[in-house]
């Protein structure tokens, strides 16, 4: 279980974690009809350094957009959030590398099914920052289930309710023995895993599914095709087959709470060699250089 902490925020609000709760007849708990972002945040003795929260922010502004919440714009004001985040870390004087979650729920209550003209409430807190992921050796399946597509809950809007589709397919792979399982989408294609972007790398190319393959557009996905291309790498987003991956050089997942996890073995099939690949450990290396710029970073306190 995660090490939570013993404050959190709602509407900016500090309060004991324990009171930091929306009804069991709000929206949010009978339709899940919230949504939401993780970003990382690296103690330092200097303080608390949260990375690119502005990204966070518009990634949940346009995730609420997309299924139909009223604008949130001022819930989620940049600095009106980056003066509640720094009262909670005042509150909380953590002492290790956090996770920040951020969730803007539907908090009206019983107002049938719907998405317009609710009440929301915006609540955050943290815990301490653990892989989902093996860092070394990462072994996953395929699921039997498959990727919400587009045009029933969509991926790329990190919607609360959506993650019972990433819990089933999870627990199976776990049940066999799995770390995590790779979701194809409706027509086959690769899609991602439970909770991360994944990419392979064949002759020196880096490449990842495109947002049409119904993925969430991370924001850990997009800095490394972004480091890729300034060291030269070839990187390219498409379709991808299942096959591809099975005669991959590397593939490795990515993500706010995965970071790089080198993926070794998939369906009971090695990739290349099965360790990390060296492509992998090197990105994964300019990743933590690119972390440490100060122009990525907010500092909380």
């Amino acid at each position: 279980m995660a090490n939570i902490s013993k404050f959190a925020a709602m509407n900016g609000e500090i309060i004991p974690f324990e009171q930091a709760t929306v009804s069991v007849a709000s929206s949010a708990v009978l339709y899940g009809l919230s949504v939401y972002s993780v970003f990382f945040a690296k103690h330092t003795p200097e303080g608390m350094l949260a990375f690119r929260i502005p990204e966070h922010l518009e990634r949940l502004r346009l995730s609420a957009k997309m299924i139909g919440l009223d604008d949130v714009s001022d819930l989620i004001d940049q600095q009106k959030f980056l003066q509640t985040l720094k009262k909670l870390v005042e509150a909380n004087n953590p002492t290790s590398d956090q996770f920040f979650r951020i969730t803007i729920h539907a908090s009206e209550l019983v107002p049938g099914v719907r998405t317009r003209n609710l009440k929301l409430t915006l609540s955050i807190f943290l815990y301490d920052a653990t892989n989902i992921l093996p860092q070394d050796k990462a072994k996953i399946k395929t699921s039997l289930w498959r990727r919400t597509a587009d045009n029933a809950i969509p991926a790329r809007a990190k919607v609360n309710g959506a993650y019972v589709n990433s819990a089933l397919a999870k627990q199976d792979a776990l049940d066999s023995g799995c770390d995590d399982c790779l979701f194809l989408n409706q027509h086959g294609h690769v899609s991602e895993l439970s909770a991360a972007n994944i990419f392979l790398i064949k002759r020196n190319e880096l490449i990842t599914p495109d947002p049409s393959s119904d993925i969430l557009e991370g924001i850990t996905r997009r800095s490394i095709m972004n480091i890729a291309e300034q060291q030269g790498l070839k990187v390219t987003e498409r379709k991808v087959a299942l096959t591809e991956l099975y005669t991959a050089d590397e593939v490795f997942a990515c993500g706010t709470s995965a970071f790089i996890s080198p993926i070794t073995e998939l369906d009971s099939r090695v990739i290349g060699d099965g360790t990390p690949g060296p492509l992998t450990t090197s990105l994964r290396k300019l990743l933590k250089e690119a972390q440490s710029e100060t122009g990525n970073w907010t500092t909380l306190l």
